[in-house]
C-alpha cells in the first residue's frame, strides 16, 4: 500500500564503511545491538540503495541522522553529507555529531552549525541497560548538560535517543532548557511489550511529551525476533501521536537498520494503514508536514 502524498522521512541513514570509519560498522566484535546480529547492514548503504528501497513512495525530502561516524572528527561526517547532497540532492537536512561533554564540545557545535543544511545534533547520553537500575543516566551530568546549553546559541536542536526509562531526565532537561527542541528518537525504544513493559513506557513518555519543546519520532519500532505487523505496533504508534499530539509526531524509516526488521514499503505501509482514521490534513502532518516544519526545511 503506497502513500498517495508525498512524504518526508524524518530519520534515515547513509553510510560506506568501505571508506569511512564508523566503528560499529568496521570493528569485531560486534557491539550489543537493540535488534541483535546487524551484519546485513555492515555494507553501504548510499542514495541509489535508499531509492531502491523506497521505490513506489513518493519521498521528497529526508532528514539523516548522524552514524556512529568515527568520533575524533565528527566534522568530516558533514563533509561526506555535503557532498552526498550536492551529488544526488539528498539528504534534505542533517543532523551531526558532537560529544556534548568533550573539551572541544564548542568548537564542533560551531563547526557543526556551520553547514547550511544541518538542523540539529545528536549525543545519545550515558544510560542504564535496564528499568531496574536506578542510576541517574548521561542528562543529569553537569558537564553534559553544559555542553546541551550551548545547542540555543548555535541555532541547534537536539536528536534524543535514550531508552524510555530516562525519560523523567529528559522531562527535566526540556524543562530546564525551554528555548532547545528536544526530539525523542524512536519513540522511546518501547522494545518490551510486555504489560508491565508498555505501562512503564506509557507513563515515563509522557513526562517528556508534556514538555512544549519536545516532539517524537515514530520509528525504530521493530521487536527482535519478531515480524513488524501492524497489530505489534498499532497500540505504540496512536498512544504516542495520543500524548504528544497530531502537531509533534513524525513517521520515519530508520532505514538501513530497521531493514532488519521489515522493508520500507511494510514499514509506511503500516503506519498508513494505522493512522487511516484521521483526517487527511493530519496525515499530512504526520508523513510530511510536521518534519517540514520541525527542522526547518522551508
Amino acid at each position: 500500500m503506497t502513500i498517495d502524498f508525498p512524504i518526508v522521512d524524518a530519520h534515515q541513514h547513509f553510510w560506506d564503511p568501505r571508506v569511512n570509519y564508523h566503528p560499529w560498522l568496521c570493528d569485531e566484535p560486534l557491539i550489543p545491538f537493540r535488534y541483535g546480529d546487524y551484519r546485513a547492514i555492515r555494507r553501504p548503504y548510499l542514495p541509489v540503495d535508499y531509492f531502491a528501497e523506497t521505490a513506489g513512495h513518493r519521498v521528497v525530502k529526508t532528514v539523516y541522522v548522524e552514524t556512529g561516524w568515527d568520533p575524533r572528527d565528527p566534522v568530516a561526517e558533514m563533509r561526506y553529507v555535503e557532498r552526498l547532497r550536492r551529488e544526488t540532492g539528498f539528504p534534505t537536512v542533517a543532523v551531526a555529531q558532537a560529544g556534548l561533554d568533550r573539551d572541544d564540545a564548542a568548537e564542533v557545535l560551531e563547526r557543526q552549525a556551520a553547514f547550511p543544511f544541518v538542523r540539529g545534533i545528536r549525543h545519545k547520553p550515558r544510560a542504564n541497560r535496564s528499568p531496574n537500575d536506578g542510576a541517574p543516566g548521561g542528562m543529569t551530568d553537569a558537564r553534559w548538560r553544559a555542553g546541551f546549553a550551548l545547542l540555543k546559541g548555535n541555532g541547534l536542536r537536539f536528536d534524543l535517543q535514550t531508552p524510555w526509562w530516562h525519560l523523567a531526565e529528559a522531562a527535566q532537561l526540556a524543562r530546564d532548557f525551554p528555548d532547545t527542541p528536544v526530539i525523542l528518537n524512536h519513540t522511546g525504544l518501547p522494545a518490551d511489550r510486555s504489560g508491565a513493559g508498555i505501562a512503564g513506557w506509557k507513563r515515563a513518555i509522557a513526562q517528556l511529551a508534556a514538555c512544549p519543546n519536545a516532539a517524537t519520532k515514530i520509528s525504530g519500532l521493530g521487536v527482535p525476533g519478531e515480524a513488524w505487523t501492524v497489530e505489534a505496533n498499532r497500540a505504540i504508534v496512536l498512544t504516542t501521536i495520543e500524548l504528544f499530539g497530531v502537531d509533534r509526531c513524525m513517521l520515519a524509516s530508520n532505514f538501513p537498520v530497521d531493514g532488519l526488521c521489515a522493508s520500507f514499503d511494510r514499514i509506511f505501509s503500516g503506519f498508513r494503514e494505522i493512522v487511516r482514521g484521521f483526517g487527511t490534513a493530519e496525515q499530512r502532518k504526520l508523513f510530511r508536514d510536521n518534519a517540514i516544519r520541525i527542522y526547518g526545511m522551508e
